[in-house]
């Protein structure tokens, strides 16, 4: 089952901004999702999930129905819960 990678805008000026060798990175991180990767749920988030790609974290969630993984913010570690 192969699932669709949407990405927001936020989610993608942030990345774009990034250095290459980090962009890529975060997008192979990210188009591994939903099964590889240091994944955790998020706590006090239903249905959200982080990502760890070094500094970095990636916040997303799944839509099994229609094989839709969505990726809402990518920021650094310290900002990006905020």
């Amino acid at each position: 089952m192969q699932y669709k990678i949407e990405i927001e805008k936020k989610a993608i000026k942030f990345i774009a901004k990034q250095p290459l060798p980090q962009r890529e990175r975060i997008l192979k991180a990210i188009y591994k999702l939903p099964t590889f990767g240091d994944i955790k749920a998020m706590q006090g988030a239903t249905g959200y999930y982080r990502l760890r790609v070094g500094d970095y974290r990636v916040i997303y969630t799944v839509i099994d129905d229609i094989l839709v993984v969505r990726v809402v913010a990518v920021g650094n570690r310290g900002q990006i819960y905020k």
